[in-house]
């Protein structure tokens, strides 16, 4: 057994103080705290990275040029059949391709539903709530750094992202070969041949940080997109119910689970993952100068967004609607933490949200009205990724980036 990299719990009390607020979402406070047992194992998890996916880009790197991953890209098309003379990728598509026993194809559709029906808002929890907000967690932070990824433009990092998740939310985007279901399989293996890369690299402290990319630090995201969504719409004003929210838990569950998060730290209900969020978030170091460059940079992102008429004034608007809505869900201290304006009041979750529940919760009601308010914030969406991305639409993916 590896030592525990000293990063786990390093940073408690100010670990508590910014995980505080979720304590009163949790029926069962006690059951919150990890017992000795279950705090060990968090942090051995450190340590862990994605041993199919590992044996992939191993295998990817020993081959001449981009041989390795054009093999790749067959069997993300044409499934592990079609790569059976290669181990390390049969292995990985028919451990992909065998869906676990637990998967519920129809709750996966609904949840996609669910997303889409966030619309604009939905965008704007996973920027300012998931994205925003993670940035306090500084080691996770490391494998930009190290990668230069901090120099490549927020703009770029958000736009390709928001791609991803929304190939993701797609109706049937995740059934084998579809563009949610190859994206997710590519940015794992992405992640395997990054975290192969730094591991070589002498100024990777690993007594510290653990494994680039680990266990820990890839459950903390996948509750971004699940329990803090989740959280962050109800807060907006997007009325979710109880089996809305189980049905895109379930959805991110199994995102995770073909991400490569060991099974053991998925979670199948939103009471499960408010709990796992609590005690990862103690696990992580708080804020330090790489938090507040990335959320320097981030802040300034609209500024390169491409909307189609009146540039300066949408640009900066957005930028002080964001500002706003960030103040309100990491509060003062949050902000100054991560180096942003603290004065900034949350004027507009304040004046949009009631305004937001009471036209969806009246839209609901009549008929055909969920139907509705998901092909208006499916539209919405797509408006949004054309404003991310303006003309050209990159590859979500390019191999340069690793």
């Amino acid at each position: 057994m590896h030592r525990i990299p000293t990063r786990h719990g390093a940073d408690r009390s100010r670990a508590q103080h910014a995980a505080a607020p979720l304590l009163w979402l949790i029926q069962d406070r006690k059951s919150a705290a990890a017992n000795e047992y279950d705090w060990q194992q968090l942090g051995q998890a450190l340590n862990l990275g994605d041993p199919l996916a590992d044996a992939v880009a191993l295998w990817i790197q020993q081959q001449p040029s981009k041989t390795g991953w054009n093999t790749f890209e067959q069997g993300l098309t044409q499934g592990a059949d079609a790569v059976a003379g290669i181990p390390a990728l049969f292995a990985f598509f028919k451990h992909c391709e065998t869906t676990p026993t637990w998967l519920d194809h129809s709750a996966l559709k609904r949840a996609s539903d669910v997303c889409a029906r966030s619309g604009k808002t939905g965008m704007r929890v996973l920027r300012d709530f998931g994205l925003m907000a993670g940035y306090q967690a500084s080691a996770i932070n490391q494998t930009l750094v190290k990668t230069g990824a901090l120099n490549k433009g927020a703009q770029r990092r958000v736009a390709e992202t928001t791609q991803w998740w929304m190939s993701c939310i797609a109706p049937y985007g995740m059934a084998a070969q579809q563009p949610g279901y190859r994206t997710t399989l590519k940015v794992r293996v992405i992640h395997a041949l990054v975290r192969n890369g730094l591991e070589q690299r002498p100024n990777w402290d690993a007594a510290y940080l653990g494994r680039p990319i680990n266990q820990v630090d890839m459950q903390v995201t996948y509750l971004a997109f699940s329990v803090m969504f989740l959280l962050g719409q109800r807060l907006l004003g997007v009325p979710v119910s109880k089996q809305e929210g189980k049905d895109v838990m379930h959805l991110w569950r199994y995102i995770g689970w073909l991400m490569g998060v060991d099974e053991r730290l998925l979670a199948d209900s939103e009471q499960e993952g408010r709990i796992a969020l609590y005690r990862n978030l103690l696990s992580q170091p708080m804020a330090d100068d790489s938090s507040r460059q990335l959320a320097q940079a981030l802040m300034n992102e609209p500024l390169q967004r491409h909307y189609p008429s009146a540039q300066w004034l949408r640009s900066h608007w957005d930028k002080y609607v964001h500002l706003s809505i960030i103040r309100f869900f990491i509060g003062r201290h949050g902000k100054r933490e991560l180096g942003l304006p603290s004065h900034t009041l949350p004027w507009y979750p304040l004046l949009f949200t009631p305004c937001n529940y009471l036209a969806q919760s009246t839209i609901r009601c009549l008929p055909g009205g969920k139907k509705w308010l998901t092909k208006r914030g499916r539209h919405a969406q797509e408006g949004m990724l054309r404003i991310l991305f303006g003309e050209q639409t990159p590859e979500i993916i390019e191999m340069k980036d690793c």
